[in-house]
């Protein structure tokens, strides 16, 4: 990101040249695996990436806050009044979320000129919504001075920002990522107790490549939510048998033996997904630990089926995309990142077979869906800071 062009951009918009603004950066992330299992007390292995948002902020002083991106054409002005309000469907909610939270916590502030911008792929389930609150949270929690609010805070109200302003039940894993992450590791994330711990990602010759559907889809509009609501009555028919308020909570075994109780087929196969997808996660870790490369791989793999046949959360372009990227050489694990329903696949590639790959499975996903995806060499990166 050329920091000077969006200076140039940023006194276009907002003028007073002599009043520079401050820069700040929150990143995207990928998580490597444990998918869905957030929002289920479950555990997850997130990493942060070189991709994120920027964002140009200048406190102004009077009563307005004026928020604008170089993605996206839409920009407006908004009174400190109206700012517990939504503007229809348009991305300037996410922030807008995040002066709500601001507001509900009393921490008053004035108006202020911003300006957005982003290298993370639209739509592609790298968590930009995250990027976006995150980098807002900790600008405002700066430039306000509130020294109260320490990261693990500006996670939980980025979270809730998005549950309770944008309507979308997401977990705390997106926001967790984007807040702790650190170069060159992963986060073991307890996503019910927030107890985590990094964990190296040495790959050790390979390459961890991104890459996009380019199938469009909105994640609030998608069957999430549903997703969130058959894995609660999942809940309620186990909590039957074994007190339990999360999915998370049950190992894997405890699930084989009682699995019987939930009379439904289709509610059984979403708890069976996320529980052992649990199971997967921490199998995963041990594999880092121990450097064992192909068990992670192969995890992965085992993670993608899940999704597709448990879970439902595939679809025709993520299942043709990671089925390419199997027939490979090289490549020891590929599955879907994300929500789903599009977005992302996360591979792990062999360095030397790396060009192969974005040709080859570049090639096939295009003659089979005639959808163009996009790859990136994806960098594990640290958490939001001040640049």
């Amino acid at each position: 990101m050329n920091l000077s062009i969006l200076k140039e951009r940023f006194f276009e918009l907002y003028g007073n040249p002599e009043s520079n603004p401050r820069c700040f950066f929150a990143p995207g992330r990928v998580n490597l695996i444990g998918e869905h299992t957030d929002y289920n007390g479950g555990f997850v292995l997130p990493c942060a990436l070189q991709y994120g948002t920027y964002l140009l902020i200048r406190p102004t002083g009077d009563a307005v806050v004026r928020l604008a991106s170089t993605n996206m054409d839409f920009k407006t002005e908004i009174r400190l009044e109206d700012m517990g309000k939504k503007v229809g469907s348009q991305w300037v909610n996410y922030p807008l979320a995040i002066f709500d939270q601001f507001r509900q916590l009393n921490i008053p502030f004035s108006g202020f000129d911003m300006l957005f911008s982003g290298d993370i792929p639209n739509s592609a389930g790298l968590s930009s919504s995250a990027s976006i609150e995150m980098v807002t949270a900790y600008a405002l929690t700066v430039l306000l001075n509130a020294i109260e609010l320490e990261m693990l805070d500006l996670v939980k109200l980025s979270q809730r920002a998005e549950n309770e302003f944008i309507g979308l039940n997401c977990g705390i894993m997106d926001m967790f990522a984007v807040g702790m992450g650190k170069k060159d590791n992963a986060i073991f994330l307890n996503c019910k107790t927030l107890e985590y711990k990094r964990v190296p990602f040495v790959t050790n010759g390979f390459a961890l490549i991104i890459a996009n559907t380019n199938k469009q889809r909105g994640l609030a509009d998608s069957k999430y939510n549903e997703r969130v609501a058959e894995c609660q009555l999942a809940v309620t028919y186990l909590s039957m048998n074994t007190p339990i308020s999360k999915l998370g909570e049950l190992s894997f075994m405890q699930f084989f033996k009682m699995q019987e109780i939930i009379p439904d087929e289709l509610i059984r196969s979403r708890a069976r997904h996320i529980i052992s997808e649990n199971q997967r996660v921490l199998n995963a870790v041990s594999a880092l630990q121990k450097g064992d490369i192909l068990q992670f791989g192969a995890l992965m793999n085992a993670s993608h089926q899940s999704l597709r046949d448990n879970y439902e959360v595939t679809g025709f372009e993520l299942d043709t995309l990671v089925g390419e990227a199997w027939k490979i050489n090289g490549v020891v694990g590929s599955r879907m990142t994300g929500a789903g329903f599009g977005g992302c696949t996360v591979s792990l590639v062999r360095e030397d077979a790396v060009e192969n790959f974005i040709e080859v499975v570049g090639r096939e996903y295009q003659l089979k869906t005639g959808l163009k995806a996009d790859f990136y060499l994806a960098e594990i990166s640290d958490g939001v800071k001040e640049i």
